[in-house]
């Protein structure tokens, strides 16, 4: 049994007991989170479509952390002209973990 979410602008296949890192969300550490913007379901023998959601279909998860992610640099860089420019980012994040999936 697998679902497609919607959150953060990016789709997920997820599945039960799965640990995933998405957009940074509001809450807690511990707190219930629920989607309810669900664009595919399977349970093994059928898939069921949205168009272009799923009204019945929720994903509950529960948040266990709220981090910052690893540094990504920036260089830009112009040859023969002695430009250069050096920045690092570093993007929020939260990681949650998939209780169960509900239709």
């Amino acid at each position: 049994m697998y679902a497609v979410i919607k959150t953060g602008g990016k789709q997920y296949k997820v599945h039960e007991e799965q640990i995933l890192k998405v957009e940074k969300l509001d809450g807690t550490e511990g707190s219930e989170i629920e989607f309810d913007n669900i664009l595919m379901y399977s349970d093994g023998e059928t898939i069921t479509l949205g168009a272009p959601k799923i009204e019945t279909a929720s994903v509950k998860a529960h948040i266990l952390d709220q981090a910052r992610d690893r540094k990504q640099l920036v260089f830009k860089y112009k040859r023969r002209k002695g430009y250069r420019k050096m920045r690092g980012h570093r993007q929020h994040y939260t990681e949650i973990k998939i209780d169960s999936i509900t239709v």
